[in-house]
C-alpha cells in the first residue's frame, strides 16, 4: 500500500513529538508505523516536535524540499 499522494493531509496537531513517513508505505499516513522497515526500504521517518496546537500540512507527495512539511511540490509533478 502506497500512501504517496498529490495533495498534502491537513492535520490539527497537538503538542508533542511525530514522526512523518518518509517512505509512503505507512497505513497511518502521514506518520510512520515502521513499515520502513517491514519492506526494508531503506528509508526512516523524519522527527519532529510541534509546539503548540496547530493545522500542520505534511508533505504527501514526498518531494518537498521542505520536508516533512509540504512546499506545493505536488502541484509540479505529473
Amino acid at each position: 500500500m502506497s500512501g504517496i499522494q498529490n495533495k498534502p493531509y491537513v492535520c490539527e496537531e497537538q503538542p508533542g513529538r511525530k514522526a512523518w513517513c518518509a517512505c509512503g508505505e505507512s497505513e497511518k499516513e502521514p506518520y510512520c508505523d515502521g513499515s520502513h522497515k517491514r519492506k526494508n526500504t531503506g528509508m526512516s521517518p523524519i522527527r519532529v516536535t510541534i509546539d503548540a496546537k496547530k493545522t500542520v500540512a505534511w508533505c504527501g507527495c514526498k518531494e518537498s524540499a521542505n520536508k516533512p512539511f509540504c512546499d506545493g511540490a505536488h502541484s509540479k509533478l505529473k
